[in-house]
């Protein structure tokens, strides 16, 4: 009798929290299917059939580990970026800078691996470390200007984003870059500053797939970011002064000490998608190897309403997406470009969405 009247309640409570995710995040669904939709739609105007589109996707997606690992390994970085958009958004901060951030903070994981030989459990820790100081020193930068100049972050982000990309072309073509080469792009790190890969400690992924030890990073990220906002004081700090600045000041919070820290906070995580590049991918700091990270991140934290899990959810789209891309243009001889463009339709749609049931409320 109990164990029925336990399982009556926990179904009663799995469908009100159902319904209550279903009614939060109908504008996210609905900008989904509208995407696929409009998709199908241009095939069929290409004279192409649609049903071939969604099995494309199906199947470059899904149909095997080894596809789903490149899917998991696209996103990783678009989490980092996601987070860190969503970090400083919960505090009313747009941190647009993240694409700066992450190429500072390659770079500095870059010259940890190269000039340290340690031990792996020493250096990997350092490089992370030293690429997440990187990233929250160039995050506090239009953090400090808000906080005591009034300086909009959204415009201080924009001009570091110009700074970090020209500071590390000019150091990785004119002082860093390995000799003898054409592509510019430093030497390899020493191999114990490497993550390793999934595929060598997970049964059914191929140890030739990409996917690596910042995607476990990522999804440490996630939780963190969750029990941080949720359950910490600095979490209820940081969305107080969001939300109501002067009510933050009125019960003893410094706003402006808060806006310098989440600008720091959000950097760091930031400079961890360069870090997943370096020392999981290319092992090497390459020049422009960002293929826009940081203001895909804007995107994808939108997409997931600015909370860690929704963020997670948008970026492994997004890493869909990214993947798919590729293989729709060579089977289905659909430009890459045109499916990429899409992507942005979906964010206009969301947005769309979302404004009208603010009005309708």
């Amino acid at each position: 009798m109990n164990i029925r009247i336990t399982l009556n309640k926990l179904l009663i409570y799995t469908f009100v929290q159902s319904r209550k995710l279903l009614k939060n995040c109908y504008p996210q669904l609905l900008a989904i299917c509208g995407f696929f939709l409009l998709c199908g739609l241009v095939l069929i105007l290409r004279g192409q059939n649609p049903l071939e589109f969604y099995t494309t996707i199906l199947v470059s997606g899904f149909s095997s580990f080894d596809e789903f690992g490149s899917v998991l390994f696209n996103s990783t970085p678009l989490i980092f970026t996601g987070l860190a958009v969503a970090i400083g958004y919960q505090c009313g901060l747009f941190n647009i800078g993240c694409e700066g951030q992450l190429y500072v903070a390659a770079f500095a994981a870059t010259l940890v691996g190269i000039y340290l030989y340690l031990p792996s459990i020493l250096l990997v820790p350092l490089c992370i470390g030293a690429a997440m100081i990187a990233g929250a020193v160039w995050g506090a930068v239009p953090g400090i200007l808000k906080a005591k100049f009034g300086a909009h972050e959204v415009i201080n982000t924009i001009m570091m984003n110009f700074i970090a990309v020209a500071l590390t072309n000019f150091l990785v073509t004119s002082v860093y870059q390995e000799p003898n080469q054409m592509i510019p792009h430093t030497s390899k790190i020493y191999e114990n500053a490497m993550l390793s890969r999934l595929g060598s400690y997970i049964p059914y992924l191929p140890k030739s797939n990409l996917l690596n030890d910042s995607f476990v990073i990522a999804c440490v990220c996630v939780v963190f970011c969750h029990i941080f906002l949720k359950y910490t004081r600095w979490g209820y700090e940081l969305r107080l002064v969001g939300n109501a600045p002067d009510v933050a000041a009125y019960g003893g919070i410094k706003p402006g000490v808060v806006i310098i820290w989440v600008m720091a906070l959000s950097g760091a995580i930031a400079g961890l998608a360069g870090v997943s590049d370096v020392m999981g991918y290319r092992y090497r700091f390459l020049d422009s190897f960002s293929s826009g990270w940081g203001f895909t991140g804007i995107a994808v934290a939108l997409l997931g309403r600015n909370h860690p899990f929704g963020v997670f959810a948008a970026a492994l789209l997004f890493g869909l997406l990214n993947k798919v891309a590729l293989d729709i243009e060579l089977l289905l001889n659909v430009p890459r470009g045109l499916f990429l463009a899409g992507q942005g339709l979906l964010i206009i749609g969301l947005v769309s969405i979302e404004s009208l049931k603010k009005k309708n409320k």
